[in-house]
């Protein structure tokens, strides 16, 4: 998954303004305690931090 993908999903889950702020704010232990936008910066893959968001907010499968 590219960086553009996940932000793709982000938006489709939060709306494209919210994704952003939601990302820089939501610390996920799946993460190490960090938030989405941390763990992009640290570079960690945008595939498991998206797994990582899904997990963390119980989507179904299809949106895995």
């Amino acid at each position: 998954m590219r960086h553009s993908e996940f932000w793709v999903r982000m938006d489709r889950q939060f709306g494209r303004g919210y994704a952003r702020v939601w990302a820089d704010g939501h610390v996920m232990r799946e993460l190490g305690g960090r938030t989405a936008s941390e763990a992009l910066d640290a570079g960690e893959q945008p595939k498991t931090v998206w797994r990582a968001v899904h997990a963390n907010l119980g989507l179904p499968a299809s949106e895995r």
